[in-house]
């Protein structure tokens, strides 16, 4: 029962909180806003969403690819086709449960491929790691390039004196934190402290492993594929195609945390692009329309991919 329930709360909360914050946004605009809105998709060149969604497909295969030396590395082996039809089934899995692609990545391998469940779990999480590493590596890019821009976006989303509370609560939740993590005996630490040890130990076979520099090449790929396929987006409207590297880097950077607030981004995504736009002088009605060109043209890719991969899995898999 209580399984079930946090279940459920996992698919409800973050699709609420996606619900509201459309509203909320429908809301802000006024009617003769909102046929602004619509007249932006309708005109728009939608040439440009069509190259970003080659480069996603690009950076899809590139992913597929990069697992199998994860896998190699693990003392198995696995077919590119399964590789790449896993990756598109998480990414459809994950629009409806948050993290649950990652599950059935594994599940699949297991499936198809016989590699156990951990393993194949072990080497998945190994890469979110990474990615979340070279995610950073954007984040201290762009704050050195904008930090008066962000600060301003910061400060305009949360008042000082509240941000001063943030950090008074965080920092004392942070020393708390080490001196628990130090001394405490709980048992609950003990299993935190052996499965950080894990992925710890998983992390630095990435860096024994044969291909090392392929799959660091792959990495990086990824994430560029990912800057260029937010990119490109900006030329199918002529009102966002003029703003500079700087505006695409900031927007492409919230954007990605907005994918982590929502179910893939939904409501939030749109939202977080269009405020962070406003701040380089694109109307709140053009960055909006933007926001949801990328959310839209991506998530039906994801649909499409995600639901052939589910599709064609048990017929090209039949002994």
């Amino acid at each position: 029962m209580k399984n079930s329930v946090s279940k459920w709360l996992s698919i409800l909360i973050p699709l609420v909180i996606g619900v509201v914050l459309i509203i909320y946004q429908y809301n802000s605009f006024t009617k003769e806003q909102l046929i602004e809105i619509k007249g932006y998709f309708k005109n728009a060149n939608y040439f440009y969403i069509y190259i970003s969604l080659l480069i996603a497909l690009c950076g899809l295969i590139s992913r597929a690819y990069r697992w199998r030396y994860s896998i190699e590395q693990m003392g198995y082996k696995s077919s590119f086709q399964n590789n790449f039809m896993a990756v598109c089934a998480c990414y459809f899995m994950n629009l409806s449960i948050p993290r649950s692609g990652e599950i059935s990545r594994a599940v699949i391998l297991k499936k198809y491929e016989k590699i156990p469940f951990d393993k194949a779990f072990g080497t998945i999480i190994a890469e979110r790691i990474v990615d979340t590493l070279l995610f950073m590596l954007f984040v201290l890019v762009g704050f050195v390039l904008q930090f008066a821009v962000i600060k301003d976006f910061i400060l305009k989303i949360i008042p000082v004196d509240k941000l001063i509370v943030l950090f008074a609560i965080g920092g004392i939740g942070f020393i708390s934190f080490v001196v628990i993590w130090l001394y405490s005996n709980l048992k609950i630490i003990s299993k935190i402290k052996e499965k950080l040890s894990g992925l710890i130990e998983g992390m630095t076979s990435l860096l024994k492993m044969e291909h090392k520099w392929a799959f660091l090449f792959h990495s990086f790929f990824i994430w560029f594929s990912y800057l260029c396929m937010f990119y490109v987006t900006i030329f199918a409207l002529p009102e966002t195609s003029n703003i500079g590297f700087n505006a695409v880097i900031i927007g492409f950077i919230f954007g990605t945390l907005a994918v982590g607030f929502t179910n893939s981004g939904f409501g939030a995504y749109p939202l977080l692009v269009a405020q962070i736009f406003v701040l380089y002088g694109v109307s709140s009605t053009a960055g909006t329309a933007f926001g949801w060109l990328v959310w839209t043209s991506q998530t039906l890719l994801t649909l499409i991919l995600g639901g052939l991969s589910f599709l064609f899995l048990p017929f090209l898999n039949k002994k």
